[in-house]
């Protein structure tokens, strides 16, 4: 199996999805984080990772590229273009189905965000060191299902207008199977594992993550495979999720086993995610989306990152 350091030329390091919507921001509601907050959260994870994954070409994206420029910050971008629905999914549980207007309207969305992707590659060469085409667009209970056609055509898009090497951004499962004509189109696959969804518990959860990644890398021994999310939820509402199964203490056992691995195999892992994120999911506060952070809303440690920045200071 090539090793993704080879495909980025990149040295290996440690990897977060980061994404700094606060409370009473969303990307619904159009009210992004601002330059000082962004500045702020990537001055709590400097030091502690190195490549950091955008989701979407949006204003969030501009501001992080800006801030990592302006403060001259050590970090690089995996950059994403986040596509809607072009079609609808009606096994979506929380709704996947939209009028026709409105799938014709996401098509041109789509396409502003591949353009837009391009342009923020270009512009931030020296930052961003890979593109994704999309993000979970292509599983079977995704809200915003987009077909494998279409996605292989943004990655064409991608490569001729880029530089960097391009992939998409998706659940373990679909890459066996249904998006298996991708492969070819992208430079390296990127995969999501997410044991507590899938209701193993901590003792179940990394021999479960290494299945899910053996599976991919072994099926396709010529493309590099990428970890782009992992993670572990601290609260539960039960939606999901076994309340039983998450907890602060939880999180800290999956990161510390998922590093050591990541770290021994070298294997580029997106930690899913910096903090967490009050908007996502529904309104209860249990929520599962909403608690994922390492950090919680206000900033502050949870216990694994308690004893991470303890290491750090003594070291």
């Amino acid at each position: 199996m090539k090793k993704i350091t080879e495909q980025l030329n990149i040295k290996f390091d440690k990897a977060i999805c980061y994404s700094g919507f606060r409370e009473g921001q969303s990307p619904e509601a159009g009210i992004f984080p601002t330059y000082e907050q962004v500045k702020e959260d990537l001055l709590i994870l400097q030091g502690q990772w190195k490549y950091l994954r955008l989701y979407a070409c949006d204003e969030q994206s501009d501001t992080v590229l800006e801030v990592i420029r302006n403060e001259k910050l050590d970090f690089q971008v995996m950059l994403g273009a986040y596509i809607g629905a072009e079609m609808n999914n009606f096994a979506c549980p929380w709704g996947g189905v939209y009028s026709e207007g409105q799938l014709i309207a996401n098509k041109e969305h789509n396409i502003n965000q591949i353009e837009k992707l391009i342009k923020l590659a270009n512009q931030y060469s020296d930052i961003v060191f890979a593109l994704s085409a999309g993000n979970e667009a292509t599983v079977n209970w995704t809200d915003h299902y987009v077909p494998v056609e279409s996605v292989i055509r943004y990655v064409k898009i991608i490569k001729k207008g880029a530089k960097q090497p391009v992939t998409f951004c998706e659940n373990y499962v679909p890459w066996l199977d249904h998006i298996k004509d991708l492969v070819e189109a992208v430079d390296f696959i990127s995969i999501h594992t997410y044991p507590v969804w899938e209701y193993k518990n901590i003792h179940e959860a990394l021999e479960y993550t290494k299945q899910n990644y053996y599976s991919i890398a072994e099926r396709y021994p010529h493309k590099p495979v990428v970890i782009t999310e992992a993670g572990w939820a601290t609260n539960s509402n039960g939606r999901g999720i076994d309340p039983e199964n998450v907890s602060e203490d939880l999180q800290a056992v999956y990161y510390q086993d998922l590093m050591k691995w990541t770290e021994e195999e070298e294997i580029l892992c997106f930690y899913f995610e910096a903090f967490d994120e009050s908007w996502k999911g529904s309104p209860e506060p249990m929520e599962p989306e909403k608690h994922w952070g390492l950090f919680n809303l206000e900033r502050e440690p949870k216990k694994v990152m308690e004893k991470e920045f303890t290491q750090l200071i003594k070291a």
